[in-house]
């Protein structure tokens, strides 16, 4: 769970670098909330006979409203530590915080971005720090 919740304690962070691993972790651990709350709020709308939304007619509850304003709130809290953990893993791979740019290609971005991060970061301390993997930089054979 300390993978999960480390971007949000780096909130600002847009320095160093970070493993492959704080980075997934995140993203599942933002994946997983994403999905409950839409799980919570599906549950929400009503559904007739056939399965088909049906509304009622005085409107929907404001349970509807209240879990649309935590996703809202969830979404806005986590833009920040999602860009900058992409940024650390840039940061990993000795390339600069610029790349996350590419999440702005139409179509393909995305993928380029989700290719990047698959990538394991360079050994040792690059211009960006310390390898997070090896922050003492001890090696057992050198």
């Amino acid at each position: 769970m300390g993978w999960m919740l480390l971007p949000y304690k780096r909130y600002f962070d847009f320095s160093g670098r970070s493993r492959r691993k704080e980075y997934w972790m995140f993203f599942l651990f933002v994946i997983i909330v994403e999905l409950i709350i839409a799980a919570l709020l599906f549950s929400q709308i009503p559904l007739n006979a056939y399965g088909m939304m049906d509304w009622p007619a005085g409107g929907i509850g404001a349970g509807t409203y209240v879990l649309v304003a935590v996703a809202f709130i969830f979404g806005l809290g986590t833009i920040i530590p999602q860009i900058a953990v992409q940024v650390r893993r840039f940061h990993d791979q000795d390339k600069s915080g610029w790349f996350v740019l590419l999440n702005l290609i139409p179509y393909v971005g995305f993928l380029i971005v989700f290719v990047f991060m698959c990538i394991e970061g360079t050994r040792g301390p690059n211009r960006f720090g310390a390898d997070p993997k090896d922050p003492t930089n001890a090696r057992v054979f050198a």
